[in-house]
């Protein structure tokens, strides 16, 4: 099954006729575990996204995803699910340390992933709460149980707590209620806990239809973390806002910055809207499936140009609401709209369905999973065959650099030259 194809693939080249370099990535759907899971992350022993979801949903079909080889990489073909001899796939492993969708976002855009800090909010809270204190905002602790662990309650309608559903100690979140708190109120909440934290990552969001009592309720506490999940809130619900402020990420060697410095089109969709910054470009933030995907169909069919990446999210939220059948149901959608996308292609397009981590619904935890993504290449005369086991997801990013013919970003190693045909 793995025919490699074995090419040049460093080097610049120029498109010889416009074309777009499509990503969507399905957030959370990996294809195995990593060879460093037993001594990194023990808790990540056996999972494989996609082969348990296939075990534990007979009948259960995605015929796009099947014909672009996505059965190849996940090594175990199902009845929905066959081997493709036709598809031009790869494997890509993380090189960031955990599984997490910030930094596999960054890496894919072409950040060399920098070592992590952990910490949890307890560390920080005294200093985080003097400091929205001093700027004048209104600050009260809350402990919930007797476990004794705390976070904040910032101007009767936000919460600055751990975030319960990544990796521990990788992000603090800032949440509200935003018919209650203007969310440009909120980011000058954000910016001060983020001045403070030592974390990757400090989110702020919020939506509507919401109030902080519905945050409140849907608190959650583990091994010492303590914060609001989100999806059990309902902040995703109703005009979703979003930013990431991101720890020792410089957006000057992504791909994003670089395209748009050159005045190539760069629109993203989706979560990635909301953790990669787009200086020059468009973005938008969108959580359904069908929605994300129907605008990224919208921009194929139309005379948008550039580089187009989506990211589906409701994928790794079933992922951390433990439901295989909600998972299967997204990928079911998610399925359709890409076949509707790759007949919207333009011959000179390049299609890229990837993850960013893996988010095994069976594993017997909420959280990510250190696995394998799946890289399924689409694209007019491309060989079929297997473009190997990249060793970084930001081998994505040096691609779309390369097809473009701009400088290469940071990190990363272009596989374009081998799929061009």
């Amino acid at each position: 099954m793995e025919k490699e194809l074995d090419l040049a693939n460093n080097n610049l080249t120029s498109r010889s006729e416009t074309g777009r370099f499509i990503v969507i990535v399905l957030d959370g759907f990996g294809v195995g575990q990593m060879a460093d899971v037993p001594r990194v992350r023990p808790a990540d022993l056996g999972a494989n996204t996609c082969v348990h979801i296939f075990e534990s949903t007979p009948g259960l079909e995605l015929p796009v995803l099947a014909s672009m080889g996505l059965a190849n990489a996940c090594g175990k073909e199902f009845a929905g699910l066959p081997f493709s001899p036709s598809a031009t796939w790869g494997r890509g492993a993380l090189a960031h340390q955990g599984a997490d969708t910030f930094y596999g976002h960054q890496e894919i855009m072409g950040t060399k992933p920098p070592v992590p800090l952990a910490e949890p909010i307890q560390g920080a809270l005294d200093e985080i709460a003097h400091a929205l204190t001093m700027a004048g905002h209104e600050v009260s602790f809350y402990s919930p149980s007797s476990s004794g662990l705390r976070f904040l309650i910032v101007d009767g309608a936000c919460t600055v707590a751990d975030n319960v559903e990544c990796d521990p100690g990788q992000a603090f979140n800032v949440t509200a209620a935003i018919d209650d708190l203007d969310f440009e109120e909120e980011l000058k909440i954000g910016r001060i806990v983020r001045e403070i934290a030592k974390t990757p990552r400090v989110i702020t969001f919020g939506g509507r239809g919401v109030h902080l009592a519905d945050l409140l309720a849907a608190v959650r506490e583990h091994d010492g973390f303590i914060g609001v999940d989100a999806p059990a809130s309902g902040v995703y619900d109703n005009d979703y806002h979003c930013i990431h402020m991101g720890y020792g990420v410089d957006e000057k060697v992504q791909v994003p910055y670089i395209l748009g410095e050159a005045g190539n089109d760069v629109h993203l969709l989706g979560k990635v809207a909301d953790v990669c910054a787009n200086r020059f470009g468009e973005s938008e933030s969108i959580v359904d499936t069908r929605e994300v995907l129907e605008r990224t169909l919208e921009l194929v069919a139309g005379p948008t140009e550039g580089f187009i990446c989506a990211n589906v999210q409701e994928t790794d939220l079933a992922g951390h609401g433990e439901d295989v059948a909600r998972y299967a149901d997204r990928l079911c959608a998610a399925d359709e709209l890409i076949g509707r996308i790759r007949s919207a292609m333009r011959p000179a397009d390049v299609l890229v369905v990837m993850a960013d981590h893996g988010n095994d619904p069976t594993i017997g935890h909420p959280h990510h999973t250190r696995e394998h993504v799946p890289l399924l290449v689409a694209h007019e005369g491309a060989p079929s065959g297997f473009i190997g086991e990249r060793a970084t997801l930001s081998d994505i990013g040096a691609s779309v650099a390369d097809y473009f013919g701009v400088r290469a970003p940071q990190n990363g190693t272009s596989f374009w030259l081998q799929v061009k045909g």
